[in-house]
């Protein structure tokens, strides 16, 4: 008995130990990813790249860092015309999505890298493949409708959006993206509700704050009701700038 006992204490401090270990490791990968996000904001994609690589080296498992660092060098290679960087940054966007298979960022990173060397099919396939093995998700619908449209495809970007809100109604990325494609054809009092739906969940958004109040300005909202207003989502994040000041 005095073995096991022994054994016991020996086995639960080297799991202590472990854990403790790999704590570390995580924070270690976390200050890297700052550094790097600091670096790439101020234009040193190389160096935000190497230090990227450096939290991989802490943490292997972590998504975020291999979508850091797949845009770090797309970045780069863009800039600097580098045909080996966009491989590279196709080779880590894909490493993430192997740790994270529902990566928003990351997928649309890859697909922006698919379209711009001229794989435009690849990268519907792509998002495709994420919308069916991901029946319960917004977001798979919403950047095949963001491809629509980059595609000049409004009616398929359309019915994309409108299946992101079958999916989850309040959704504000959905409903803005939708407030826009509405402003654009010129339905602007259909414009107008998708924006206040919008606002109602995130009122974080003063991009659509400021649609609203020049639509309202300009007699779209003559007879279009309030959306009741719920809890708003603090914190909720937009996509990135696309193809005017309203945000995806």
């Amino acid at each position: 008995m005095p073995i096991i006992f022994t054994y016991c204490r020996l086995a639960v401090g080297l799991a202590a130990a472990v854990a403790l270990a790999a704590g570390c490791s995580q924070v270690q990968s976390t200050a890297l990813n700052s550094e790097g996000v600091r670096l790439y904001q101020a234009g040193n994609y190389q160096q935000a790249a190497d230090s990227f690589q450096r939290a991989i080296a802490n943490d292997p498992r972590s998504a975020t860092s291999y979508y850091n660092l797949a845009a770090a060098l797309h970045k780069s290679g863009k800039l600097t015309n580098n045909p080996n960087d966009l491989a590279q940054a196709e080779r880590y966007y894909n490493q993430c999505l192997e740790y994270d298979p529902n990566h928003t960022e990351c997928y649309r990173g890859l697909t922006v890298l698919l379209v711009e060397t001229g794989r435009t099919d690849a990268s519907f396939r792509l998002l495709e493949g994420w919308a069916t093995r991901s029946p319960q998700l917004a977001d798979p619908r919403i950047e095949l409708a963001r491809l629509s449209e980059e595609q000049n495809n409004q009616q398929l970007a359309s019915a994309r959006l409108v299946e992101a809100l079958a999916i989850e109604p309040t959704n504000p990325r959905a409903l803005t993206a939708l407030g826009r494609l509405r402003e654009v054809q010129g339905d602007r009092a259909q414009a107008l509700a998708n924006y206040q739906r919008s606002l109602a969940v995130n009122r974080y958004q003063p991009e659509i704050s400021a649609r609203v109040a020049a639509l309202q300005a300009s007699g779209a909202g003559a007879g279009v009701p309030a959306s009741p207003l719920v809890n708003p989502t603090p914190g909720t994040r937009t996509a990135d700038q696309w193809q005017s000041s309203v945000r995806y």
